[in-house]
């Protein structure tokens, strides 16, 4: 038992303390209070941070930490160059993953833990291509969701697919983290098989993941099955003979038709969003995961976040991979998203996203995300430029650098040391 005080405390969910602790025991929080308080009735060791701020965990809510060795593969392969639009992207990534070994794609894997770790992500929301590879999270002090995807058209490899995905729930087994289901996005599953992966979810009560409306491509798609991702991406994977027809609806209307939505899933990007599908993305209870650098460097535009904001639906934030990002830090997201949205989001609104608002959209605000009795201690210690007024404490932390680490309660440094 220990406890482990600064300057000032952001539990998220309650107003920052200032002069504030928390008392952590066996990887979770006992008390959250004045260091006075808990020194008075607590006698443990105290580790003070004079001139710091300690925030809950960094939780990603989207990512692809398997391709965190893409801009390297890109160069050994061969296939180094810049795609033109999201389609063109799209199929430099398949390109590169059919050429890839397990070892390679497993050595990714583990990298992309480390350094999400090192940036002070202490929980994720992790899609993964590959069942087989959950044993990698099992080792290490990361917690979070990991999503297992499904991409397909053809009926006899969905079939097999989803007979595999079965399987792979029935026997998960990855400490620190829980099961979900990623069916990829609204343009690369059948409908047979969408609704399929659906029930599944529904029927082992795991929660869902999607790539929704991240690109004008798959409205364009969605609404008459035409443009790029039709002339280009489907004769690319031999899913030719499976143009459907026009669907006139946007993606969120297309997946409300499907009953998709009614299961509440997490919606990753939704940048192609009008104000009807605002309002069925709040009725249906669906969390939007926010991309801004990854929606940059594809050139699919902005989300409309004041929108979102008006309408009540719950954000998040995430790094998305490294295959459309340029690093896996939270911070650079959060200092993206602040400065892309002038005025639009205050500092508190963006820390939260990047923290409870991401526990949330996971299912795992019980858990983590905030700084709560009975919680995981997953726990930050960021130092402060210069001395700061208990108010300015969530901006200063935006600027804020990194100095600890602690899932758990354990400071990474210590286990690295």
């Amino acid at each position: 038992m220990k406890i482990v005080a600064a300057s000032y405390i952001l539990p998220v969910s309650s107003p920052p303390i200032e002069g504030g602790a928390l008392l952590v025991d066996e990887g979770r929080i006992k008390a959250v209070g004045k260091l006075s308080d808990l020194r008075s009735a607590y006698p443990v060791p105290v580790e003070d941070f004079p001139g710091c701020a300690i925030i809950p965990g960094f939780v990603n809510a989207h990512t692809h930490l398997e391709l965190t060795h893409f801009p390297s593969w890109k160069i050994r392969k061969g296939i180094d160059y810049s795609p033109r639009t999201y389609v063109d992207w799209v199929i430099q990534v398949i390109k590169i993953g059919r050429g890839l070994t397990r070892q390679e794609r497993e050595l990714s894997l583990r990298e992309g833990i480390r350094i999400s770790l090192e940036s002070g992500t202490t929980a994720v929301g992790d899609i993964l291509s590959d069942g087989s590879f959950l044993p990698v999270y099992g080792g290490t002090s990361l917690a979070g969701r990991v999503y297992l995807e499904a991409i397909g058209q053809d009926p006899l490899r969905c079939s097999s697919l989803l007979a595999k995905l079965e399987s792979e729930l029935t026997h998960f087994n990855s400490p620190g983290m829980q099961p979900g289901l990623s069916p990829h996005a609204p343009h690369t599953l059948s409908e047979a098989f969408m609704k399929q992966i659906a029930a599944l979810a529904a029927g082992r009560s795991v929660p869902l993941a999607i790539h929704l409306a991240e690109s004008r491509e798959e409205s364009d798609f969605l609404f008459d099955s035409t443009g790029k991702i039709a002339e280009l991406l489907y004769p690319h994977v031999g899913w030719q003979d499976y143009l459907p027809s026009p669907r006139k609806m946007t993606p969120v209307e297309y997946l409300d038709r499907l009953g998709i939505l009614q299961s509440a899933p997490k919606a990753a990007h939704c940048v192609h969003v009008n104000g009807a599908d605002a309002e069925l993305l709040k009725k249906r209870g669906v969390s939007v995961v926010l991309c801004p650098r990854s929606n940059e460097m594809l050139n699919v535009g902005k989300a409309p976040v004041q929108l979102f904001r008006k309408a009540g639906i719950p954000l998040a934030l995430g790094t998305d991979s490294l295959a459309s990002n340029d690093s896996l830090s939270m911070q650079d997201e959060m200092s993206c998203l602040w400065h892309n949205f002038p005025g639009v989001l205050t500092p508190s609104e963006i820390l939260r996203m990047a923290t409870l608002g991401g526990a949330t959209a996971l299912g795992l605000a019980h858990e983590t995300g905030s700084l709560e009795v009975g919680k995981r201690a997953d726990f930050l210690v960021m130092g402060l430029e210069q001395a700061v007024s208990v108010e300015d404490v969530p901006a200063a932390i935006l600027e804020g650098k990194l100095l600890e680490v602690a899932p758990a309660g354990e400071f990474l440094s210590a286990t690295v040391s």
